[in-house]
């Protein structure tokens, strides 16, 4: 079986992701998704990036427009909690975008990620009111975020990648 693991990255955090998806499938080829040249040598592609405004990345979406008819499985990262309604919509999103190009989805994985210091920055000097300017539980999330992807994170990923392949 040959087994693509792509992703784009911004911080990091999803490449982490990708690597210790990557220790759970050993011979796996994993490649940015800029080195992506063709997917047709692919049994099943595991396609990852972050989330922004609510879905995949540009580079993340713009990539899995490409990807039709494949089995697949997807994980991402995000600055939200695992658990919070902003991560399910984002799941249904990235859903909604393989399912539109016949893909089979195999399974997801996401976890928090440490949030891009310049856009801390950024909504840190919002004014007072505004939709995404800092809170009291805003800045907590801000601050957990900042150690994950953790070891946890990064077994659950391995394990991930590993039970994907035991169902086909």
């Amino acid at each position: 079986m040959n087994i693509l693991i792509t992703y784009s990255s911004k911080t990091g955090n999803t490449g982490k992701i990708a690597e210790a998806l990557k220790a759970g499938l050993p011979l796996a080829h994993l490649k940015p998704m800029s080195e992506v040249e063709n997917l047709d040598s692919y049994d099943v592609v595991f396609v990852g990036g972050w989330i922004d405004r609510g879905t995949f990345n540009a580079e993340a979406l713009e990539f899995t427009k490409k990807v039709k008819g494949k089995k697949v499985a997807y994980f991402f990262t995000l600055g939200a909690y695992p658990d919070s309604d902003h991560a399910k919509d984002c799941v249904n999103a990235i859903n909604t975008l393989f399912e539109e190009n016949g893909n089979e989805i195999l399974g997801k994985y996401f976890c928090q990620g440490a949030i891009d210091p310049k856009l801390i920055e950024f909504m840190s000097s919002l004014p007072e009111g505004h939709v995404m300017a800092p809170n009291e539980a805003r800045i907590k999330r801000w601050k957990d975020a900042s150690t994950h992807p953790d070891n946890n994170d990064l077994e659950n990923a391995r394990s991930f990648a590993r039970s994907i392949i035991d169902t086909i």
